[in-house]
């Protein structure tokens, strides 16, 4: 199978959260062995969805060779894609996110469809780079060093447990990290820590007896309003305009004693809200209401706010932390908000953990429930590591670009560096803007010299 096949097929193979990386992990385990390399699948089940970590390693080197005495270099990318939402906005696809399509632009061949950019095609940059060098005769005529292995990996866009499950079972033991992400051939040495927050706030009995007895009663009435604002990822919210954000204005300046009967918005936690509504009775005369719950939950989450500027980081953009009210949902007893917080490596674990009791209290002062979902530090690697050295001079040879950089999202590198290892981000395609919407997509010119950066860095660390 020739590499834009194997491209095709990549895309074809649906591993949105919904259907897991099970089936794309056997498609990779079938094409590497073909090339006549090891592979091995790690499967998990994770909320009920069938997950795989794939693993591949030169011929003849297997997880049980894979011991102290055996350093590896450990190339990692995701195979998990986010879900594609409505299939008609993917129109350079004819409105299936599935089905891989080319088009000739001014700029080269670009390639469209889910996961093209972030980050399943990548992989196959990482295989067909492997491939070659095998072909070229190294491990047999130039024994391995410190061997190279390569890992798909599942739950990304979930908290990232396949990365975690990789390191934890000691499938592989990596003595440098390189991991896979759309950097437009720029080289990431840091990256912001992420927390995802859910907030659930109960109505009180008063409050809900009011909204039951207001949803039977013919003669009820209630105002709507709603508001809209531009979708963005939660990285990057200077991009987008929060319309949860303009809601909650709204919400401050109503009277005392309203009722909410809906108050809904977004799509996820992770992006910046384009949409949202809020219905209310302006006449309910309540005592303790939602309204005044959320507002003074949100006073507290503006008071951790304004604390954010003391601890900017000049290397990423945004500089300073952000918090990302993604959603808000009415359910029958209570309302729940669901966000994130972005944290540079400059907030350390004292100040993190300072701003999530405080909100935890906030929430409990209003009888609400304050959770964590999931929390990744910060990370940024040492400059003097040796694989940053390896990069830029590889980088340099190829006449790209060896400057140092910084990433806002959070990827496995947060994961692999709390287990203190030196790694670094690299990938072909663009991000922001790119992934997480309609028609992804990424130029084959930057997919080839992705495949030659991986067969150069791999004859580096690893011959």
């Amino acid at each position: 199978m020739d590499f834009l096949e194997a491209c095709r097929r990549m895309i074809g193979t649906d591993s949105s959260p919904a259907a897991g990386t099970a089936e794309v992990g056997r498609f990779v385990e079938s094409l590497a062995g073909s090339m006549g390399l090891a592979t091995e699948l790690q499967q998990e089940t994770w909320n009920g969805v069938d997950q795989a970590n794939v693993i591949v390693r030169p011929p003849g080197l297997s997880s049980s060779e894979t011991d102290e005495r055996r350093p590896e270099f450990l190339l990692q990318t995701h195979l998990d894609t986010p879900d594609p939402g409505a299939y008609a906005l993917w129109q350079k696809t004819g409105s299936n996110p599935f089905n891989a399509s080319i088009y000739q632009t001014e700029d080269g061949d670009v390639i469209h469809g889910l996961g093209a950019a972030d980050t399943k095609l990548d992989f196959l940059c990482k295989l067909f780079a492997l491939k070659d060098l095998v072909d070229a005769g190294a491990g047999s005529k130039t024994p391995w060093r410190v061997s190279p292995v390569l890992v798909g990996t599942f739950g990304e866009e979930l908290g990232m447990p396949g990365a975690v499950k990789l390191i934890r079972k000691k499938m592989v033991r990596p003595v440098a990290v390189l991991v896979g992400e759309p950097t437009a051939h720029r080289l990431v040495v840091a990256g912001k820590g992420f927390a995802s927050v859910e907030i659930e706030i109960p109505f009180s009995k008063e409050e809900r007896e009011f909204r039951e007895a207001h949803n039977l009663s013919e003669s009820a009435s209630s105002q709507s309003r709603i508001f809209r604002g531009q979708a963005a990822h939660s990285s990057s919210p200077q991009l987008g305009d929060s319309a949860i954000g303009k809601m909650l204005d709204a919400l401050e300046r109503l009277p005392n004693g309203v009722a909410v009967m809906e108050i809904e918005g977004g799509v996820n936690f992770n992006t910046v809200p384009a949409h949202a509504v809020l219905e209310i009775d302006l006449v309910a005369g309540l005592v303790e209401p939602m309204a005044l719950k959320i507002v003074k939950i949100r006073q507290a989450i503006r008071a951790v706010e304004s604390e954010f500027k003391n601890f900017a980081d000049s290397q990423f953009v945004p500089a300073e932390p952000t918090m990302n009210i993604g959603m808000i949902r009415t359910l029958d007893d209570h309302v729940r908000i669901s966000g994130c917080v972005r944290l540079p490596p400059t907030v350390g674990q004292a100040a993190y953990e300072d701003w999530m009791q405080r909100l935890r209290a906030a929430c409990r002062e209003q009888g609400a429930e304050f959770r964590i979902g999931d929390y990744k530090p910060p990370f940024r690697t040492k400059e003097q590591a040796d694989i940053i050295e390896v990069c830029q001079n590889t980088l340099s040879e190829m006449g790209l670009s060896s400057e140092l950089t910084a990433q806002s999202v959070a990827n496995e590198a947060n994961v692999y560096s709390k287990f203190g290892l030196d790694v670094v981000v690299w990938g072909p395609g663009q991000g922001v803007g790119n992934s997480h919407t309609p028609n992804e997509c990424v130029k084959l010119s930057d997919l080839d010299a992705a495949r030659d950066f991986y067969r150069r860095i791999m004859r580096r660390v690893s011959l």
